[in-house]
């Protein structure tokens, strides 16, 4: 029997993947080891596989043991703090869920001679390596990868590492400070409000559906070894030409601190694997805004959330 942890399990991407774990393996046992983050969804899955540890990655092995669970045959740690800019005003939660809890994850995997598929970050790549630099969360995630390279060197550890790169779908962040470039576009377009653009808006990001990102975290966790495994479509989206997929009813607003000027994924590494993206992002705003208009014909609240 397969055991599998999710960590972050609560989150966008984590229940996406404890839903497809579900059904890639139907004789899995699932814990699902979330903190809930206050300004994040909390996306409870319900079903008889999943155990539900509400703990921090920091107290994963105590209350891992409290809980009586069984060893897991691989942990996926998506559970860290996941935002740029917001980590320049809580610094010390993001070193304490980023440094102090995959620490503590990665000696978790070690106790049970568990495979450890880690959500590194993107944010990392270009300007030659120096954006690891840019931001709080950037810094700490570059470290985490380090660590877990040197901790397999030293102690024999099994890893693989992904990389996402900007991902939407359904179930994304809509609001507050935690949502994405997608879920606020999503959400100003809803209520008829102009879409605020970072400036310069040239600035590009390459945008992956988390339908492919789930299947891309599948096929690592299978066969893929070591790092560098790259989950993007791998085509760069200046934000102004996304923006204007929505309407041109948009306006520039301020640029933040530590935000990268490019983004594009090299995913000849994943492809490799026979992974391969196959969502669009114009498909997918083009539907959305379908739906949208749809509700608003009929008369629905078009204010909703849309799953397309």
């Amino acid at each position: 029997m397969h055991v599998f942890a999710v960590t972050g399990g609560a989150g966008f991407v984590g229940s996406h993947l404890i839903r497809a774990l579900l059904k890639s393996f139907p004789d899995a046992q699932i814990v699902s080891v979330d903190i809930y983050l206050p300004g994040t969804p909390g996306i409870r899955i319900e079903d008889p596989r999943v155990t539900h540890l509400d703990v921090s990655t920091v107290d994963i092995n105590e209350e891992w043991d409290k809980a009586g669970l069984p060893s897991p045959t691989a942990v996926f740690h998506l559970g860290e703090y996941a935002r740029i800019v917001q980590s320049f005003d809580e610094l010390d939660l993001c070193w304490e869920l980023n440094l102090h809890g995959t620490k503590e994850v990665v000696r978790f995997c070690d106790r049970h001679g568990a495979r450890l598929v880690y959500a590194g970050s993107s944010s990392k790549f270009g300007n030659d390596g120096q954006d690891e630099n840019l931001s709080p969360y950037a810094w700490t995630k570059a470290k985490n990868v380090e660590y877990i390279k040197n901790f397999a060197n030293w102690y024999g550890l099994d890893y693989v590492i992904t990389y996402f790169y900007n991902v939407y779908g359904p179930g994304h962040i809509k609001d507050g400070k935690y949502a994405t470039v997608i879920g606020i576009f999503e959400s100003q377009y809803e209520r008829g409000e102009p879409l605020s653009v970072v400036a310069p808006g040239t600035q590009t990001r390459d945008f992956t559906h988390v339908d492919d990102i789930i299947d891309g975290i599948l096929a690592c966790y299978r066969d893929g070894r070591g790092d560098g495994y790259l989950l993007g479509y791998g085509h760069e989206w200046p934000l102004a030409e996304v923006a204007g997929m929505f309407t041109d009813n948009y306006t520039l607003v301020p640029a933040r601190q530590g935000e990268r000027v490019r983004g594009q994924a090299d995913t000849t590494k994943a492809r490799s694997l026979g992974w391969a993206p196959k969502r669009r992002l114009p498909d997918y705003i083009a539907a959305f805004k379908a739906d949208v208009e749809a509700r608003k014909a009929t008369g629905d609240d078009a204010s909703g959330a849309s799953e397309v």
